[in-house]
């Protein structure tokens, strides 16, 4: 897990299924590539004017829209169906920094069982199969 796999809306790329899949393998938000799903090429959020012009990496760093529809839906999408929030990872990031932000997020996403890094995206290991414990984004 790296701090580059952090993207803009506060998404850790390094827990999407997209990315810990070994067929296809997406490179995560802040790449562009032809694998991605559609729907992560066109991503409003990525793309953003506001974010590329005030050249900010990450959408809580002076945008005077943020939170904005769009984050504000997709973190509602996110803790409704997988039970993790970009608006707190942003918060957290802000609060601790980057590195610790990610240094806490291997501890947070990493399989009790059999240590590998959980997908956000599944309740079980993908690797062992153990049902996923809660998740909850205290640091």
């Amino acid at each position: 897990m790296k701090a580059s796999l952090i993207a803009p809306c506060g998404m850790n790329c390094g827990i999407c299924i997209g990315f810990l899949r070994d067929k296809n393998k997406c490179l995560g938000c802040r790449e562009m590539c032809e694998i991605k799903p559609n729907q992560c090429r066109k991503c409003t959020i990525v793309h953003c004017t506001i974010l590329k012009e005030k050249k900010m990496l990450f959408c809580s760093d002076q945008c005077e829209k943020f939170p904005c529809t769009r984050l504000k839906n997709l973190d509602k999408r996110y803790r409704t169906k997988y039970g993790m929030s970009m608006l707190e990872n942003l918060e957290n990031i802000k609060k601790l920094g980057i590195i610790e932000f990610v240094e806490s997020e291997q501890k947070r996403w990493k399989c009790v069982k059999c240590g590998v890094v959980l997908s956000a995206h599944r309740d079980f290991c993908l690797q062992c199969g153990e049902k996923k414990h809660d998740n909850s984004n205290k640091t």
